[in-house]
């Protein structure tokens, strides 16, 4: 089976006056094309920071990305933006929906951007908040959709452009227990079917025993 993630060495650090912080301490990671991971830590373990790292959300690491194949971690800010247009997905705590925007159009509008016919665009923005229960919501601005209905839309956002890899951030952390537990079936259920790989960071036992695999990360060190 092929890798859509592979990072060897990843390592992170910064300077507070006279103190420098290892956040990532030599990282190892690979997953396989469809794989379900997850990432366990406490606040602070540097989940966050390795989510950034893969999703090219930020520079300053020392060590190696790939991304289905690709070496990107030196790869131009435009080559980089391009690979998170074509083959990333992001889901965190909060929704960042577009307030301005009902919840169709919210999942239209980044495969616009992706150059996506407006009919095509439509047609899988419809199906994908369908899979998600909210076919009777899809013209409902987030301010009159509830959390997890408001969660919702964001998986179906992330997932509009068909990306091979979704990287999730506390994605139920902002819900009740029972509306969390609902939103990640479904989550899972869909990703599954879409056959993304997915990496959700969270401290959350729960969550993490649903996915194919758990990884742990103290003090930047992975295992």
């Amino acid at each position: 089976m092929s890798k859509i993630v592979e990072i060897s060495d990843l390592r992170r650090t910064f300077v507070q006056g006279d103190v420098t912080i290892e956040v990532l301490r030599g990282i190892n990671l690979s997953v396989a094309d469809g794989e379900l991971v997850a990432l366990l830590g406490p606040s602070g373990s540097g989940k966050s920071t390795l989510l950034q790292a893969i999703g090219l959300l930020e520079g300053g690491f020392a060590g190696s990305i790939k991304l289905d194949g690709e070496e990107v971690s030196s790869s131009s800010v435009d080559r980089q933006t391009e690979i998170r247009r074509e083959k990333l997905g992001f889901v965190y705590q909060f929704h960042h929906l577009l307030p301005d925007f009902d919840a169709l159009e919210n999942v239209i509008l980044p495969q616009l951007i992706a150059d996506a016919a407006p009919d095509e665009a439509e047609f899988r923005a419809k199906h994908l908040l369908t899979q998600l229960g909210l076919a009777e919501r899809l013209h409902h601005r987030p301010s009159k959709l509830s959390g997890g209905e408001q969660q919702r839309v964001a998986v179906a956002r992330a997932l509009a452009n068909r990306p091979k890899l979704v990287l999730a951030d506390e994605p139920t952390g902002n819900l009740d227990e029972h509306t969390a537990d609902i939103v990640l079936g479904e989550f899972m259920a869909l990703v599954r079917g879409e056959g993304s790989a997915v990496i959700v960071a969270t401290h959350n036992e729960r969550l993490a025993a649903k996915m194919d695999r758990v990884f742990r990360l103290h003090e930047g060190v992975l295992t």
